[in-house]
């Protein structure tokens, strides 16, 4: 066995993500119904763990909603199921926040080519992760979070190490701890779910943990930025029927109007929800609205607090 390969195999050997379970060796023997309530119980342990840093990940909220404020990006960077996750995470921002292009990025080992299929060795390249931070333009005002299971990949680390060396914010989210990667960053989410159903295979609960722990990261962060009036999506990108569609019934939701009104106020607002809800809200003009929602860095509530005094300033939404 060579040098490089025994550090690897004791790296391997002390992380519960890799850890064996000899009670769950017969599984492949269990009916159908017991095999997936087996792995139901296990995912089920996923969200209990997350709740355990829930201190820590909102320290991490506020940290990058203040960099995002100044004019920073969120980006997530990790390799495999990992760089995967903050891939899907990165991609659902425009649609749902409106969040400008480059706004939340997401680098993933291999490129997009990994999206589809393994690239085999791309995770080890720590120095394609500093090359790809650097085709950015990384700037202080960002925050890097590093995406690893193990907390140990060559790339993730690499570019938490070379983020936080150009001063940006970095966040390390593994399922493991201590960790490498934890400790080279400036905030270490370190969420242990523990060995996984099947030995190693990190797509399962260390992959829905870091779907979970990114949901939560980069919708708080929204709200944070006024993205959303209570729960209402109201930065929401109308690209197709459907979010046509969801834009008047949040136009409705928000207001209470009819059809009629939503529409016309819709049409005037050239489809901005926002705009729209304070026009019907406030009786303003469609200019107006837009100036009011400048005014306040698009906060859709503080505009409405500013509204005429006959105006309630802070409706409750309709059913």
């Amino acid at each position: 066995m060579n040098a490089p390969y025994r550090t690897l195999r004791a790296q391997l050997d002390g992380l519960s993500t890799e850890a064996h379970r000899p009670e769950l060796a017969a599984v492949d023997t269990l009916s159908t119904v017991e095999l997936i309530r087996l792995m139901n119980a296990e995912d089920a342990k996923v969200p209990t763990a997350i709740a355990g840093v829930a201190d820590r990940l909102a320290e991490t909220v506020d940290a990058v909603a203040d960099r995002m404020r100044r004019g920073g990006r969120l980006i997530h960077i990790g390799a495999g199921t990992a760089g995967r996750m903050g891939v899907l995470d990165s991609a659902e921002c425009p649609p749902t926040f409106n969040t400008r292009p480059g706004q939340v990025v997401a680098v993933i080992a291999g490129g997009t080519e990994a999206m589809l299929s393994a690239v085999e060795g791309a995770e080890d390249d720590g120095d394609a992760a500093v090359r790809a931070l650097d085709g950015l333009g990384l700037r202080p005002e960002d925050t890097v979070v590093g995406i690893s299971a193990s907390g140990r990949t060559p790339f993730a680390v690499a570019a938490v190490r070379h983020a936080r060396a150009a001063g940006a914010l970095t966040v390390g989210l593994s399922c493991n701890s201590p960790s490498e990667l934890g400790r080279a960053a400036d905030i270490p989410l370190e969420i242990v779910v523990g060995p996984e159903f099947l030995t190693g295979s990190t797509r399962l609960k260390a992959g829905t943990c870091q779907k979970l722990v990114l949901n939560t990261l980069s919708t708080a962060v929204m709200i944070k930025l006024g993205k959303t009036y209570g729960n209402l999506m109201v930065d929401v990108r109308a690209s197709n029927e459907k979010l046509r569609a969801r834009s008047r019934r949040i136009v409705h939701l928000a207001t209470g109007a009819d059809e009629s009104t939503v529409e016309t106020a819709l049409d005037a607002a050239d489809g901005e929800v926002k705009r729209a809800i304070l026009m019907i809200l406030a009786g303003v003009t469609a200019d107006r609205a837009a100036g009011l929602l400048t005014d306040h860095d698009g906060r859709l509530r503080a505009a409405l607090d500013t509204a005429p005094p006959s105006t309630p300033a802070t409706p409750t939404p309709t059913s």
